[in-house]
């Protein structure tokens, strides 16, 4: 769960599939041993497939919040230089859109179910 930390780029391949790719942020919050409190941001390659990239094209933009569940995948290629690069993305298989709604100073999330 996080929050789109780019609009999503989509793009159709030569076999006119639809694929959209995009960041999302995750926070994460801890204490350390002497009680100080620390916060830190990760950023999140994701990568969705056909109707559901077309969806996200269409309804998302940075800053949304989803939920979204996939699989990791590790790949690796040579850059222009010759030097081997690695990468990780998470390719998402469901996704859903969020909301939230300030409320008596409780935050509410209401889900938004995305068809596969």
């Amino acid at each position: 769960m996080g929050h789109l930390a780019t609009d999503p780029e989509v793009k159709t391949t030569t076999t006119g599939k639809a694929v959209a790719k995009f960041k999302i942020a995750t926070n994460r919050d801890w204490k350390s041993d002497d009680g100080e409190r620390h916060q830190a941001t990760d950023y999140h390659k994701i990568v969705v497939w056909q109707k559901l990239a077309e969806i996200c094209g269409e309804h998302l933009r940075k800053g949304a919040g989803v939920y979204l569940e996939g699989r990791i995948m590790n790949s690796n290629f040579k850059d222009k230089a010759g030097i081997d690069r690695y990468t990780t993305e998470i390719v998402a298989d469901n996704i859903n859109f969020l909301s939230f709604k300030k409320n008596k100073d409780v935050e509410e999330v209401n889900l938004v179910e995305v068809p596969a």
